[in-house]
């Protein structure tokens, strides 16, 4: 299923690299795209939205929505 997370505190190239390495630790997540201030991947209906919450709180961003 395809998820648009909407995230706070990137503004460079940099907060991209670091979103996409945050994601790419996660099982199952396949991204799609990551532009600032968001990422779209595809992950399993039932998937735990906390655990992406946490990879990307963890690196230093904060998770506005996951829609």
């Amino acid at each position: 299923m395809e998820k648009v997370i909407k995230i706070n505190g990137m503004g460079c190239e940099h907060c991209i690299k670091s979103v996409k390495n945050a994601l790419e630790g996660l099982k199952d997540i396949k991204i799609k795209n990551v532009i600032i201030g968001e990422a779209i991947v595809d992950i399993p209906t039932d998937y735990n939205l906390d655990l992406i919450m946490e990879a990307l709180d963890d690196a230093g961003y904060e998770v506005e929505s996951i829609q």
